[in-house]
């Protein structure tokens, strides 16, 4: 489990098994479990969740124009705080403007390698992205990595802060399953890290990033967000870190196996995805076949 996983296990009310027996059994540092983060303001949560839903609905709305939407909507708030909050969320508008998911200057920024380019295999181009994911009383952030020819979600990771590590994990997750050909991201810190190129690079992977300012690059994974959240989170009103978890485990499963996608010919991600990953197999090697 990642880090996220086992720190949610964590029990401070469990009077038999004292904090120290299981950060020890969780592999935890101890220390960490002890400080408990201010919870944020009713008026933030309130104000991050209607900033969500706009952003969702119209992804192509800047700083600008959210906080006239949330001026409409009778909640008073000025530019810059809106920014502060788009960047506390990770997100930001996909039309031309100040690029909110903010990279490190020190590091490398790959070329777009998909201009012109579909996907015609399984494994052969990825997306990866981050979103966030309101809560009852808070927010977490969701990490997936999608095939761009099945609209298959390979892998994915859930965490309440926007720290490298729960990137990294949905990677190495992935990459235990196949490796692709191209994987594409935006420019943020996230993904110029070398901590997350290195990966690719090492397993031969083409690195691809969204060129600045350009709408749609990722657009695959953007429609993806729309529907977990039109679907799942905005209808589920999860209270807690564990029951988001939980809930996505399960309507990620649903998406992947059970959804029937218009895109498709109406086949699930899975059954476009696995049956084209089965038929190149090669036939002399059944025991691949029954691995995959």
């Amino acid at each position: 489990m990642s880090r996220a996983e086992r720190v949610g296990l964590v029990d401070l009310s469990d009077r038999e098994q004292p904090l120290s027996v299981q950060a020890e059994l969780l592999s935890l540092n101890r220390t960490g479990l002890y400080y408990q983060p201010v919870a944020p303001s009713e008026e933030e949560i309130a104000v991050k969740h209607r900033i969500d839903s706009i952003y969702t609905e119209h992804p192509f709305y800047g700083s600008r124009r959210i906080a006239v939407q949330l001026e409409r909507d009778g909640i008073v708030v000025n530019r810059k705080a809106v920014q502060r909050h788009m960047r506390e969320m990770g997100i930001a508008g996909i039309c031309p403007g100040p690029n909110l998911s903010r990279r490190n200057q020190q590091h490398l920024v790959y070329p777009y390698l998909l201009r012109g380019v579909t996907a015609s295999s399984p494994n052969e181009i990825w997306g990866i992205d981050i979103t966030y994911v309101r809560m009852h009383r808070g927010w977490a952030y969701l990490v997936a990595i999608l095939d761009w020819f099945s609209r298959y979600v390979v892998a994915w990771e859930l965490d309440l802060t926007l720290e490298l590590g729960f990137v990294l994990a949905a990677v190495d997750r992935a990459l235990a399953t196949a490796v692709p050909e191209i994987m594409n991201s935006d420019q943020g810190s996230h993904f110029t890290s070398p901590g997350y190129t290195g990966r690719l690079l090492t397993h031969g992977v083409r690195v691809s990033m969204d060129g600045r300012n350009r709408a749609l690059d990722n657009v695959f994974t953007e429609r993806l967000w729309r529907t977990v959240k039109y679907e799942d989170i905005y209808l589920q009103d999860y209270d807690s870190p564990r029951s988001v978890r939980e809930g996505l485990e399960r309507y990620l499963h649903f998406y992947n196996h059970e959804r029937p996608h218009q895109s498709l010919g109406y086949q699930t991600p899975a059954e476009v995805h696995f049956a084209r990953v089965l038929a190149e197999v090669p036939s002399e090697g059944p025991t691949q076949c029954a691995a995959t």
